[in-house]
């Protein structure tokens, strides 16, 4: 449960103690066997003109310390009684909390007096002494402010009382079906909407803050707040979650059959050989990582990335490079060169330009593979960040698809920028009158492979040969109808367990479900689970068997979890799953879905494995279905980087596997549970 103290909830849970607690324990026991130590030398020797102050000064300290520390230990203690979802042996911990917090007044007046005789009256004692005392006296002043710095990082603006029912309060369970309840939760909604909308405002303090920024801050700041509206989780809770959620998902992976690999796409109009779409898109990867310009191509070539740039970057290359937009230094364009190969006489438009909703793309002839290529930038900048955000359905209408249209609001503003440019700047047009043999291929990574795949439904219809490979595109992406459309001509590349190809407001409702069941039947202390979960991360084994705290049945998980403040609020959709695993998920979001013919990546070989083994790839076409649950695991960031996406395909189409340490954290057969 959150700590409630001073009147307000605050953004801590009551076991939250244990390790700032021990920490700031371990600190004090040091400083006050240090101040006893120095008490003892000099144990009748004060005998400068400040002598007695110093004596005075340091028996003070040493009681204030001790009370310091009883209180700590005390705080610990009871700190690590109890699980998540039983606070009762913890409801000691506001009083101990208020005692502390009293304890801070004359550690602070002492600390001022200590500063007033370092200044004063410190005159004709020994140095040891007066650094001593210059030690202690700073080191109260770091305590001091770092509680202070705690205290803002904790501080919850929703911690405030509603206003309502004082017996309703107390008891933290407030009835929704009622008008008054239906009002106070409107309240709070609309509170957190603010916050939230404040919150994005200060993280983006240096964009400017014009009409389309402030209609983006509003619409994730409705997203975030919906979504966290129902629960009454703090971040450990969360992470205890996941911690347990990684563990449950390894069990089950461990109990199942590797599935059958499938040569060719069970949905493809013509059977296409695997390894000829593995080769077209490691080829078409290329361009979709040099379309993030020096920043990829510096942490691709960490030791020669910036030599090889430096001599083409800073120059006057204006006149050359005529058709680049929005790289004032060249740096961009000539991180593109060096990573396709490409000459400058094959590059028909290159535009860095970046704001919300339009994101930078650059089109070049490919005379490799014959065709007219759009590369479209991934998430690399905070207006990007914004635009991946900005998850609202907008409408999508597509000639001769039936079904409803609609898709990830970000994405298809930016598909349609970039459509506009293509056709009304003529781009397109410039780039078949050179080649009019060639056909029209759109790629992206990320962000860039979601406008990409949007990108291609739009300009289908004028150019119906055209191809898309969308690598690591954002699971939310399309409705159900566009995502079946565009199966005749999107590839979506996802490799391992990567996040975002499974990130979807359904799936994180979901996932939401499956953390508070976790935690809901776990019965262990929360300390316990934290370092149990660092361990099993770090250094590997057998996932543990968490036993539930009882076996609840159903209408047992009707009712509050907890005593005093109910973990979730009464009413909430999340709340009411958890008496079923096959529970719906109530959500006003319409479900979207990844583009395309589904192209899945995964390593061959065992689950774990040493720093300098050898790793392999297999590919398989996947279905949809496959990326409806999100995969807890170390690689759920990592299989997302570009370079690893890139290092895979590689791997398989040069049939040269890498050596690849964080590969050891990873799983084989990477099936939703």
């Amino acid at each position: 449960s959150r700590c409630w103290s001073f009147g307000r909830r605050w953004g801590i849970a009551s076991d939250d103690l244990v390790f700032s607690g021990s920490f700031e324990l371990f600190v004090r026991v040091l400083w006050w066997i240090g101040t006893l130590a120095l008490y003892t030398l000099h144990k009748g020797k004060f005998d400068c003109s400040g002598g007695r102050v110093l004596h005075s000064y340091l028996v003070v300290l040493l009681v204030l310390l001790a009370f310091i520390i009883l209180s700590l230990c005390a705080i610990v203690y009871v700190s690590a009684q109890g699980t998540i979802t039983n606070p009762g042996p913890r409801r000691s911990i506001p009083v101990l909390v208020y005692v502390r917090a009293m304890l801070y007044v004359p550690e602070l007046i002492w600390a001022i007096l200590g500063a007033i005789w370092v200044s004063d009256d410190s005159r004709g004692c020994e140095p040891a002494e007066v650094g001593a005392v210059i030690a202690a006296v700073v080191a109260s002043w770091i305590l001091l402010l770092s509680t202070g710095v705690g205290v803002l990082f904790v501080f919850d603006p929703l911690g405030s009382r509603l206003p309502g029912p004082p017996s309703q309060e107390q008891l933290g369970v407030r009835d929704l079906e009622s008008s008054e309840g239906s009002q106070l939760l409107s309240t709070a909604r609309s509170v957190a909407v603010r916050v939230w909308e404040s919150r994005l405002r200060l993280l983006c303090c240096c964009l400017p803050q014009d009409e389309s920024h402030r209609a983006a801050f509003s619409s994730i700041a409705q997203l975030v707040s919906g979504f966290f509206s129902d629960t009454d989780l703090v971040p450990s809770d969360i992470a205890v979650g996941l911690a347990l959620l990684h563990q449950e998902q390894d069990k089950k992976e461990q109990c199942r059959d590797p599935d059958e690999v499938l040569p060719h796409s069970p949905s493809s109009p013509i059977a296409e050989d695997l390894e000829a779409e593995l080769e077209k898109a490691a080829h078409c990867m290329q361009f979709a990582i040099a379309a993030y310009g020096w920043p990829m191509y510096v942490y691709s070539n960490p030791l020669t990335g910036a030599c090889k740039l430096s001599g083409d970057c800073c120059k006057t290359q204006s006149a050359e490079y005529d058709i680049v937009g929005g790289d004032n230094m060249g740096c961009h364009f000539s991180s593109i060169l060096h990573s396709t190969g490409l000459q400058y006489r094959d590059f028909i438009y290159v535009s860095f330009h970046n704001q919300i909703y339009e994101i930078p793309f650059f089109v070049a002839l490919d005379h490799k593979r014959e065709a007219v290529l759009v590369a479209i930038r991934g998430t690399l900048s905070l207006r990007d960040l914004l635009t991946d955000l900005s998850a609202d359905c907008e409408n999508l209408p597509v000639e001769g698809v039936s079904g409803t249209c609609y898709a990830h609001k970000g994405m298809s503003q930016a598909a349609g920028y970039i459509y506009k440019k293509l056709l009304n700047d003529g781009i397109l047009n410039q780039a078949f009158t050179i080649a009019p043999e060639y056909k029209l291929v759109i790629t992206g990574h990320s962000l860039g492979g979601g406008t990409a795949s949007l990108l291609a439904i739009l300009l289908r219809s004028s150019f119906p040969s055209l191809q898309c490979y969308a690598f690591s595109p954002p699971g939310g992406l399309m409705s159900k109808a566009l995502a079946e459309y565009s199966k005749d001509f999107v590839v979506s590349v996802v490799l391992g367990k990567d996040l975002v190809p499974r990130l979807s407001y359904p799936n994180m409702e979901d996932l939401k479900r499956r953390i508070l069941k976790m935690v809901s039947n776990c019965n262990k202390p929360k300390y316990r689970i934290l370092l149990q979960g660092c361990w099993y991360e770090l250094f590997g084994g057998d996932p543990d068997d968490f036993p539930t705290e009882m076996d609840r049945r159903e209408e047992e998980l009707s009712q509050p979890l907890l005593g005093e403040e109910t973990l979730l609020i009464r009413g909430s959709s999340s709340y009411h799953s958890l008496a079923s695993e096959d529970s719906p998920v109530h959500c006003a979001h319409l479900p979207l879905y990844l583009p395309g013919r589904i192209l899945h990546i995964t390593e061959d070989g065992p689950s774990r494995r040493s720093c300098f083994s050898q790793v392999r790839y297999r590919a398989e076409w996947s279905s949809e279905t496959a990326f409806r649950s999100v995969l807890i695991s170390p690689r759920m960031i990592a299989d997302h980087m570009p370079d690893a996406v890139l290092r895979s395909l590689h791997s398989m189409t040069q049939d040269r596997p890498f050596n690849l340490c964080p590969s050891s954290l990873s799983n084989s057969h990477l099936n939703v549970i």
